[in-house]
This record gives C-alpha cells, structure tokens and sequence, in this order.
C-alpha cells in the first residue's frame, strides 16, 4: 500500500509539474507577443520620406514667372576682381566664366519676343573712348530687352549724349552714376516708361564693401515678353 501511495504521489507531482510547465511555456509566448506587438506600435517610423526640396526657379530666382515674361538675374562685377554676371531664362548670358565680361559697362542684348539671345559685349569706360559704346547705343534696334552691369569702373568717360541714350532705355539713375559706383539696370529700346528694374551703390570710403569699391549689387525679377502689335 505504502508503495502504491508513493507511486500516485510521484505521479501527481510529475502531472503537476508538466502542467505548470506547459502553462509558463504558453504564458510566455502569449507574452512576448504582446510584448512585440507594444514595441512595433511604440518603435519610430523609420521609412524613409522623400525630402521635399525648395523648388528652383529659372535663373535661380525666388519665385516663378508668370506667363510671357523672362526671369532674370544679374550681378554688378565685385572691385575689379570678379566680374558681372547676367542670366536670362535659365541661360547665363555674361559672366567670368564665360569670359566675355570686361572693364566698364556690360551689356547684353536679348530679343523681346523670343528671349533668344542678340549680342553681348562690354565697353572700357575708365581707359578706353565713349565713341564706340554711343554707336552700339544708336544701333540697338526696337524691342530689345537690354541689361547693363557695371564692372570695375563704369562712368569715368560716360558722356552726356551716352547719358542720355541710357536714359531713354529706361535708366532713372544713369545721371548720377559716378567713378566705381556699382549699377545694374535692365531696359529697353523704345520703351515708353522708367523701368523698374535699375539698382545703384555709391562708391563711398566711410561704407565700401572692398577697398576703394562699394559691395556687389544684384536684383532679380521677371521682364514682360513684348507683344506683337
């Protein structure tokens, strides 16, 4: 008898312990489960969003242009190291690297219509003649959209009639510009208004940028394409 209890007591014990084990094992799992199903709500997004770029506009302006108008950006030379640049539609059209930007006034002519591009060149107004810049003037024909940056010195020979042919692009501050003053200005032949696009820094001693010139000047905006009348 006595071993027969002691058989039903080792199985009973062995049972229970199978139990117990087979529950913890259940309970376990059960638990880490919800353990991972906690961790994968709680655990930061990590799929990766496209970053949202701040949209370029042609020329690198700050805004796009409307319909039938040309984005343009343009830049006095800096002293007389760095040279003007002047872009126009995406197409930089002047600039040192480019090498076609020189002592004086550079200009660049563009067709009104189009935005294609005419001509550029540049004009020494320090060490060469107002002769030759006042026949380019004369020869500019109607409808052409005209940009001009100064670079090193740019007034040192203007002239009035030079003056005055600038004035009649557009130009309100052609009158006071003086010896390594920096200027940017876009125009036009036969236009009937002042434009509004015109920028001008004094070359003074007490406020230069660099010494003996004033800092660089530039201006973007959006010039209205000319219509067939």
């Amino acid at each position: 008898m006595r071993i027969a209890g002691a058989i039903k007591f080792v199985i009973a014990v062995a049972l229970f312990l199978l139990t117990f084990y087979v529950i913890s094992q259940v309970f376990e799992i059960k638990m880490y489960s919800n353990l991972g199903n906690i961790f994968a709500r709680s655990a930061p997004d990590t799929v990766a969003h496209p970053t949202t770029k701040a949209p370029r506009y042609r020329c690198g302006i700050s805004k796009v242009c409307p319909e039938k108008h040309f984005a343009f950006k343009i830049a006095s030379g800096a002293a007389n190291v760095v040279g003007p640049k002047i872009c126009v539609d995406d197409n930089i059209l002047m600039s040192g690297v480019k090498n076609n930007v020189g002592r004086g006034i550079n200009t660049a002519l563009v067709n009104g219509k189009t935005g294609a591009l005419i001509e550029t060149t540049y004009h020494d107004l320090w060490g060469g003649e107002v002769g030759p810049f006042i026949e380019f003037l004369k020869k500019i024909p109607d409808g052409t959209i005209v940009l001009m940056a100064t670079y090193d010195d740019g007034a040192t020979k203007l002239n009035d009639d030079a003056r005055k042919r600038i004035a009649e692009l557009g130009s309100s501050l052609i009158s006071v510009l003086a010896f390594r003053d920096n200027w940017v200005f876009v125009g036009g032949k036969g236009i009937k208004t002042k434009s509004p696009f015109e920028q001008h820094i004094k070359n003074n001693k007490d406020t230069n940028k660099y010494e003996g010139w004033p800092e660089v000047v530039e201006m973007e905006g959006c010039i209205p394409q000319k219509i067939n009348e």
